[in-house]
């Protein structure tokens, strides 16, 4: 029968959390959303909030399945979210052409001045943690991110 190797020697074997990169990634990761994510809620907006303003700005105006598309939401998160921004009055759904089931989802004007100041926090976070880095190094980081997202084909923005 074989010897079962104990803890102790299995311990020994593997390797420390701190020997991953995906350790350094998401430490890294969870600090930035985390101060990005109590900046948003001090001025009453989640992080999903947040990348559908942000998104909805982008598109001008879309409809629930172009937003869908964009943030790689089921439908009914997607209809929560839009709701919340309704009452939050910052975005609205408007019919096209009169017709009650197709509408359009547009931001209002207090959704299209909050997105900007928004975008402000987002670039101070950024600054936060890594502007202490040289631009060829920051340069270099989002080069690797975006090989790894497009090399893994991931679609779905983060939204939360």
């Amino acid at each position: 029968m074989a010897k079962r190797p104990s803890a102790r020697t299995t311990a020994a074997a593997t390797p420390p959390l701190e020997a991953h990169l995906g350790f350094w990634l998401r430490f890294v990761s969870n600090h930035v959303s985390q101060r990005f994510r109590q900046q948003l809620e001090a001025q009453g907006v989640t992080v999903t909030e947040w990348v559908a303003l942000r998104t909805l700005l982008a598109l001008g105006e879309g409809s629930h399945a172009s937003l869908i598309d964009a943030l790689g939401m089921t439908k009914g998160a997607a209809s929560k979210v839009i709701s919340r921004l309704e009452e939050k009055g910052l975005a609205q759904r408007q019919r096209v052409d009169g017709n009650a089931r197709e509408q359009l989802l547009v931001l209002t004007a207090r959704g299209r001045a909050l997105v900007p100041r928004l975008a402000k926090l987002a670039d101070a976070n950024d600054e936060h943690f890594f502007g202490h880095l040289p631009a060829s190094e920051r340069e270099a980081l989002v080069a690797a991110m975006q090989a790894l997202v497009q090399h893994h084909q991931l679609k779905q923005i983060p939204s939360q």
